[in-house]
């Protein structure tokens, strides 16, 4: 297995992968990744600067699954005056066939490490409570819940926060 940036010819692979992963959990509703219009084009829209969106490949050269980051928008909805220097986690999914193969704990270590590169101090992600086991792996690389969202949240339906410092790492 092994990580790269996301490259043009990714982008229909990986809104497969986004969009089955979400389906199979019946979160293939408004306010969800599901219907994000930059699913078409990935490769280009984490290619501004202080984002970036990787993907891991297996060992027969098949892209399996990726994750990105970018800046959390600076109006915080939970009162909070601004989220600078605060990474949102975003997209990370990884195909059915390659689910428990360590996949996202590796993707979630490149993107915190790529964000903390990039300055950011702080690593925020949303996602459901349907999504037990994406959960569990969150908690286990360091991820704390928080009460609610972080910035302008686009994903409504999203109902489970967290944040991971990214100073210590």
């Amino acid at each position: 297995m092994r990580i790269r940036t996301i490259r043009a010819q990714d982008d229909a692979v990986m809104r497969r992968i986004i969009r089955e992963s979400l389906a199979a959990f019946g979160l293939d509703v408004p306010g969800t990744a599901y219907f994000d219009p930059q699913l078409n084009s990935l490769s280009a829209f984490y290619a501004s600067p202080g984002s970036e969106y990787f993907v891991v490949i297996d060992d027969s050269g098949r892209v399996v699954g990726g994750a990105g980051y970018a800046p959390v928008d600076a109006a915080a909805d939970n009162g909070e005056s601004s989220a600078v220097g605060v990474a949102e986690l975003q997209k990370l999914y990884v195909s059915e066939d390659s689910r428990g193969s360590g996949a996202s704990y590796e993707l979630i270590r490149h993107v915190a490490a790529a964000a903390k590169n990039d300055g950011f101090t702080t690593l925020y992600l949303e996602t459901h409570h349907l999504l037990k086991a994406a959960m569990h792996v969150y908690e286990r690389e360091g991820f704390q819940e928080i009460d609610g969202p972080l910035g302008n949240a686009q994903h409504t339906t999203m109902d489970r926060f967290f944040v991971k410092s990214l100073v210590m790492d």
